[in-house]
């Protein structure tokens, strides 16, 4: 394993899995999103990926794990065909490309048969037609077919296509860079544009438009399809205990207001 992953628990064994990505984007609903998927189907850390690309964060364990929790981390379970990753910290501006670099690197080397990013969208920013569902996928041009694939569901799901009205400058072309601008996305574009054009991975990517505010309703919903796509059935969804009391901070003195 490359310095992009320090394991927690051995032996690790990554091949042969779906990987979950959420990309910090708009109201963080893509972590949100993982906190579910991690406390409803009880996964376990299993790897501390490198903090040297992300802002400096750590914090206490969910439950009663040991040691701390820190800016990224990867999760899984023996007896299930997913992995995800929960990234806390958005990666710093002069590790960008280092980051996506090194988290294509390390996808292509682990033996992971499908990679689905999930990301939030400005919903300002939606057209008219836009209007009906929430929920976008996005297939980069460089991978391959998703067709007998983990992720083949997206080729049967009502999931239409995502596009983009605008520009994310008057210069640029969308044909040029083959993905289109996602407001509010993170580095979902830049990762999906960033794949080699000999990439054999099958990769797509789920949006949600969303707005800033409680996003736990928006959480559960993005969950539920990337469930959906991934072939995994939820009977019901478990928020992990730390929303309860650290979603919105502590709550305030009321004696502050008389």
């Amino acid at each position: 394993m490359n310095s992009f992953l320090y394991p927690t628990t051995s032996p690790l064994t990554l091949s042969g899995k779906i990987l979950i990505v959420p990309v910090v984007s708009t109201a963080n609903v893509s972590q949100l999103a993982v906190d579910l998927l991690i406390a409803s189907f009880s996964l376990q850390r299993l790897a501390i990926i490198n903090p040297e690309f992300l802002v400096p964060v750590v914090g206490g364990r969910e439950g009663d794990g040991e040691g701390i929790t820190t800016a990224a981390e990867l999760y899984g379970a023996p007896e299930m065909n997913i992995l995800v990753i929960q990234q806390r910290s958005p990666v710093l501006k002069s590790r960008k490309e280092d980051f996506v670099s090194n988290l294509l690197e390390f996808i292509e080397k682990s033996g992971i048969v499908s990679v689905l990013f999930l990301s939030g969208v400005d919903l300002s920013n939606r057209t008219d037609t836009q209007m009906f569902t929430p929920t976008y996928q996005l297939q980069p041009r460089n991978g391959p077919s998703l067709s007998g694939t983990a992720l083949d569901a997206l080729t049967t799901l009502p999931i239409a296509t995502y596009t983009s009205p605008v520009l994310q400058s008057p210069h640029e072309s969308v044909q040029e860079i083959g993905v289109p601008f996602i407001p509010g996305g993170g580095l979902t574009r830049r990762i999906l544009a960033s794949l080699p054009k000999n990439w054999n991975i099958p990769t797509a990517s789920l949006l949600q438009f969303v707005l800033e505010g409680d996003n736990r309703a928006d959480a559960r919903l993005f969950a539920a399809v990337a469930a959906k796509v991934i072939g995994q059935d939820v009977l019901e969804w478990q928020q992990p205990n730390t929303w309860n009391v650290g979603l919105f901070g502590a709550p305030h003195d009321q004696t502050l207001y008389g």
